[in-house]
Formats: C-alpha cells, sequence, structure tokens
C-alpha cells in the first residue's frame, strides 16, 4: 500500500471484543487507526484530529452513533463516514443516505468487506488528488511551460532537476526575481513519482502575516474570530504531491519554527487544535534571497536553511544565457497566442537583437511582458523591434539620483544601498508603503519585513 492510500480511520463501537479485532486488523490493513468506545470518547477525538474515514457503530449508550455523525458533518464534513450496525433495518439505511454515510454495513462485518470499502474511499480521495493535479496542469498549461534553453547554464539546470525529480528530497531553489523559479519547482514535481499528485504553490511573501499558520496549516472550527468551520491548510491540500514555498526568507522566526517542525516530522497541526495527524508531502522552496547573509544576520535560522538546502539549484538570470533568447521569445509568444508554435518569420531580426542586447532587470518575465506589448501592438503581424515597449529598445540608463554610495570616504555594503533606496522611495511617497512597494517591485510584506529588520539592527 502506499502511503497516498493510509487512511486515517476513527473507529467507534462499543463493544470490547470487536474494538480488540479491529485495532489489530486495521493497521494490518496499512491504516492508521483511533479506537473509541462510546460517542463521548469519539466526538473529544474528532474535536482534536481530523480523519479520513469514522467507522460509527449506530447504537451505543449514552451519545448515539447519529449524534457521533452529526457532529462529524458539522467541524468535519469532508471526513467519509461508514455506519456499522447489528440491528439496522431499511429505515436506518434510508436514513445514512440521507446523513450523507459513504457505506452501510450489517455486523458481523466480514474484514474482506470492510477492507474493500477502505479501498474505495482510498481510490475515491486519490482521484480527487489526482483531479486537482490536472487542473493545476491545465492552468499552468504543461506542455507550454517547460524549460527552454540549450546554454551550459540552462543545461545543467535540466540535469539537476532530472536527478533531483525522482528522489523526495527537499530542493531549494536560488534565482533573482523572474528568472522561472516556480517552473523550475514544477519540472521537480513533474520528474517526481507524484506526478499524478497535486503541485501547490505557496507564495510566503503574499500570506497576511496574522493567517500564514492558518493558510499553511489549516485552522479548525472557532480556532478564530471568522473561522465558522474548519479548513485544510495548503500542506493538507498537498498531501501526496509536492508543496512549493516560493520567496521563503519571508516567513518571519515563529513561522520558520513551526515550518523546521513539520519537516522533520511530517506532522501537521490545525490552528485551535489539539492533535496533529502525518502528512506526505515533498518540499520545494525557493528565494531570490540570500539565506547564508539572513543566517549570518539572525533573520533566517541557521537549523531551518540546513534542512531546506539539502539539494540546491541555481537558476541563472537571463542576461548571463543570451543565447538562449531568440529560442525563449518563440516559446513565449507561442504562450501569449495560446498555440503550440509560431512561424520563425513571425519574431523579425531587428526585434530578436533587441532582445539579445538588453539586460533584462526583471528577467523571464520582463521579457514575457515585453513580447506580450509587441504581440498587440503588431496586430497578428511579424513583429518588429518597433513594436516593443521603449523600456527594451531605449532604456533609460540608471540614476542614482540624489542617492549616495558612499559613507565619507567608505562603500557602502549591499544592503546599506538598499535601504538607501528604500528610504528614498518612500519618502518620495510620503510614507505611503503600498505605493512604495509597487514601485520597487517587492511585496507589500517584504518591504515591512525589510523596514522592521533594519529597526532591529538599529536597535541592536
Amino acid at each position: 500500500m502506499s502511503s497516498s492510500d493510509c487512511l486515517r480511520i476513527l473507529f467507534v463501537d462499543d463493544e470490547a471484543p470487536i474494538r480488540d479485532v479491529m485495532s489489530n486488523e486495521l493497521p494490518r490493513m496499512g491504516h492508521d487507526v483511533t479506537i473509541c468506545e462510546d460517542g463521548e470518547a469519539a466526538i473529544a477525538a474528532i474535536d482534536r484530529g481530523r480523519f479520513d474515514v469514522a467507522i460509527v457503530d449506530l447504537r451505543m449508550p449514552g451519545i448515539s452513533g447519529w449524534d457521533v455523525i452529526a457532529h462529524i458533518k458539522q467541524v468535519a464534513p469532508e471526513t467519509d463516514v461508514i455506519i456499522s450496525t447489528g440491528h439496522g433495518g431499511l429505515d436506518d439505511a434510508i436514513r445514512a443516505i440521507r446523513e450523507g454515510a459513504y457505506d452501510f454495513l450489517l455486523k458481523p462485518s466480514k474484514l474482506a468487506a470492510i477492507a474493500n470499502v477502505l479501498r474505495r474511499i482510498a481510490e475515491k480521495r486519490g482521484l480527487q488528488n489526482q483531479a486537482i493535479a490536472l487542473e493545476n496542469q491545465l492552468k499552468q498549461v504543461r506542455g507550454q511551460n517547460s524549460l527552454v534553453g540549450e546554454t551550459q547554464a540552462m543545461q545543467r539546470v535540466k540535469m539537476l532537476v532530472e536527478r533531483v525529480g525522482p528522489v523526495d528530497s527537499t530542493v531549494l531553489i536560488l534565482g533573482e526575481t523572474g528568472t522561472g523559479k516556480e517552473l523550475v519547482a514544477q519540472e521537480v514535481h513533474a520528474h517526481s513519482k507524484r506526478a499524478d499528485q497535486p503541485f501547490v504553490p505557496v507564495n510566503c511573501g503574499a500570506l497576511p502575516e496574522n493567517l500564514v499558520e492558518s493558510e499553511l496549516f489549516g485552522h479548525g472550527k472557532g480556532a478564530f474570530t471568522g473561522a465558522e468551520k474548519a479548513r485544510k491548510g495548503l500542506i493538507e491540500v498537498a498531501n501526496g504531491g509536492t508543496l512549493f514555498l516560493d520567496e521563503l526568507g519571508e516567513l518571519d522566526k515563529t513561522m520558520q519554527v513551526k515550518l523546521l517542525r513539520f519537516l522533520e516530522s511530517g506532522e501537521v497541526r490545525r490552528v485551535g487544535e489539539n492533535e496533529p495527524f502525518q502528512v506526505d508531502v515533498r518540499v520545494v522552496c525557493a528565494t531570490n534571497r540570500s539565506l547564508e547573509e539572513m543566517v549570518a544576520e539572525g533573520t533566517f535560522r541557521q537549523d531551518l536553511y540546513f534542512r531546506v538546502n539539502t539539494f540546491e539549484i541555481n537558476l541563472p538570470p537571463l542576461r548571463e544565457r543570451r543565447n538562449d533568447i531568440p529560442a525563449l521569445a518563440m516559446h513565449l509568444t507561442a504562450r501569449i497566442l495560446k498555440r503550440p508554435s509560431v512561424p520563425d518569420e513571425l519574431l523579425q531580426q531587428d526585434l530578436l537583437d533587441a532582445l539579445c542586447q538588453h539586460d533584462w532587470p526583471g528577467n523571464v518575465r520582463e521579457l514575457a511582458n515585453a513580447l506580450e506589448h509587441a504581440v498587440i501592438l503588431s496586430g497578428g503581424e511579424p513583429m518588429s523591434a518597433d513594436h516593443l515597449p521603449t523600456s527594451v529598445t531605449n532604456p533609460k540608463p540608471l540614476t542614482t539620483g540624489n542617492i549616495d554610495f558612499t559613507s565619507g570616504s567608505q562603500a557602502l555594503t549591499l544592503r546599506e544601498i538598499e535601504m538607501n533606496v528604500i528610504e528614498k522611495v518612500l519618502e518620495k511617497h510620503g510614507g505611503d508603503k503600498p505605493k512604495t512597494a509597487k514601485e520597487l517591485g517587492i511585496a507589500l510584506k517584504t518591504l515591512y519585513n525589510k523596514l522592521n529588520q533594519q529597526q532591529s539592527r538599529a536597535a541592536g
């Protein structure tokens, strides 16, 4: 049985001999099982943790099986319910269907019958995961998103992807903004044994600061104001597949600790719940920041750095692989036009020359935007350099304005220059942080993080 076929099962029955048998047989079938002797214990277990399946006896002293099922549907509607009873009749069967039960078994139930129902549930959940994976692939138009480039640098990236893809090791992808780190992560996933399972991308820099933990780990009903029902976190959504954590360096220290604990244990605990549960997820991370520098500054945990940096892939900026630009331009144009390919004559030589001469500070993302501009302006005719935005054909020289790159006679560090730029742009917008972040081309959370780090260094 694969890890994705392993179900978390809650078994509820007031008869001790049946509980004893199932406590041995369900794990032998490859499942994780929690045994409860009555409805009260079952409801407590449901409130503590999450289950894929609940096998519930209807007739029990005190809280009945129907009450347990009602509670499951209220707080954990994703749990499949199997009703088990020795007193079932047609009325109970009809009610079971109305209550949304997955199946109805009469006691004494044969182990083969129980195993068959559980197998069907595992297959159903596997198909649901595959549907998510296929939906993601369609959205990403995987056929048009493969890695493009024949330069030595890109050949090395492809080789590393092929080597690490089939292995479940954690991968760290490094590269400037816009170089295509998510695309590399998708390729790692496509080369893995998890390719038919979900690929779940998470932009850590875009998550609301007060909801990061809930987004990643999920939350229970009533965990906080507005949490009207339980919700899966993105880690749990990725179960069986790949979780891609982009902009990893934007996570604060508290979330770094929680992420480290998950990476080491494979356990997830939803916000507001006490009991953790296991998930089977391959983690791929990416950042455009130097995690080594952040470790030295004390803003990124060293133990987490070592944990995520099992296998490193460095993605080169576009200016360092100019020979790939013509093929990449053809590929991107086809994607913009939603075609498998485009004729060579659609991109005229003067356009290709202009593209190869530009430095592309925004990398592949900037190139794609420039080509979309050209496609729109050309109106379906062959595209020339005249159809490119002026930022490409006639870029403005980099001006430093009144930004000082020295402090007295001593040169500033790169981080000091960065803060100097941030402060000037912030001053330009009268302290308006959203406008400042937009002009700098960074996430608002990234701006707040940089300002907070500067304040911490100044206080230290």
